[in-house]
């Protein structure tokens, strides 16, 4: 552990704890292995400082990665239950039938139930003190549920099975990007004037700068699968944090990335909503916004997606196993 690190640098995991862990947009159970601090840019996670060597329980030892911190989430009942939303949510890479869908399932029950088991809960089914069911309902937060198209969700599987099967990328940067793509939807929503939203033309800039925004900051740590952390490494030194980049002309990845991803972030909304203190009404704001912007997604699938993931070579291939 380099001695020039500050205090604030340290990991707050230790070695051999039990944590809940990102991989794409799906949480998965999984321990801490070793603990390393890293001075210069991680050559696949694009970051600096605390990085933990994870394990993903039920999954093979060739799937053992280096994380930064955003990407690991404490073992509580609280996360447990974003980690079961955001899986329902995005249901559809379930149906792959792979070993990740399968060790999602197992973990997320062997956690459950682990978790329940120290906090107190009953084995025989009974519902426990009044104090303990009082303290429960009142933690409970609005659930913000999406209506993800069938043609959406067949666009998740292949994606999936493009990046985690095939061993392909997208070609970026991409066009339209996320930002074009959110200020059409913006336009879009100004012409048409959907009767079920609310006050749309007010709403709508807020809206979808607020996804942009989330965008941001969520893809690096959230949204993005293992064999494409190099492809995001290098993106980041060639519009972000390279020595050739001019400080004031850095580009966002809502500039780089596009539909493919944006859908990603979106089937993550819920998870994201449970870890807020929003109102009811801004949560049924967000969810009917979000609902049609999936419907404009749909009719403009053939001009936002991209058909043609490109293929990498044996060199690539090795390195983000690394």
């Amino acid at each position: 552990m380099a001695a020039a690190a500050s205090s604030a640098n340290y990991p707050t995991y230790v070695a051999q704890e039990r944590v809940l862990c990102f991989h794409g947009p799906l949480i998965y159970e999984a321990k801490v292995m070793k603990t390393k601090i890293f001075e210069d840019l991680h050559p696949i996670t694009g970051a600096s400082g605390p990085h933990y060597l994870v394990h993903y329980k039920g999954w093979k030892q060739t799937w053992d990665e280096w994380v930064p911190p955003s990407r690991l989430l404490k073992m509580t009942e609280q996360n447990l239950a974003m980690q079961k939303q955001l899986a329902l949510t995005n249901a559809p890479a379930s149906h792959t039938g792979g070993a990740a869908s399968k060790a999602a399932n197992k973990s997320t029950a062997g956690a459950k139930d682990s978790v329940s088991t120290r906090a107190g809960a009953r084995k025989d089914g009974t519902r426990g003190t009044k104090r303990a069911r009082e303290e429960d309902e009142s933690s409970k937060k609005p659930e913000m549920k999406l209506n993800i198209p069938e043609i959406l969700k067949v666009k998740l599987v292949d994606d999936w099975e493009a990046v985690t099967k095939n061993n392909q990328l997208l070609i970026l940067p991409r066009s339209p990007n996320v930002a074009e793509v959110l200020q059409q939807f913006a336009d879009h929503v100004r012409r048409t004037k959907p009767a079920h939203l609310k006050e749309p033309d007010h709403v709508i800039q807020t809206y979808v700068d607020g996804i942009q925004a989330y965008f941001d900051r969520a893809l690096g740590s959230n949204l993005l699968y293992r064999f494409e952390r190099v492809q995001y490494a290098g993106i980041r030194r060639q519009y972000w944090t390279g020595p050739k980049v001019i400080v004031g002309q850095e580009k966002e990845m809502s500039l780089i990335y596009g539909a493919e991803h944006l859908l990603r972030m979106l089937v993550s909304l819920p998870q994201m909503i449970a870890s807020t203190s929003l109102d009811p009404d801004s949560i049924n704001l967000i969810r009917d916004y979000s609902n049609e912007l999936m419907a404009y997604m749909v009719e403009e699938k053939d001009r936002i997606f991209q058909v043609t993931y490109e293929d990498q070579p044996a060199q690539y291939q090795n390195v983000s196993r690394s």
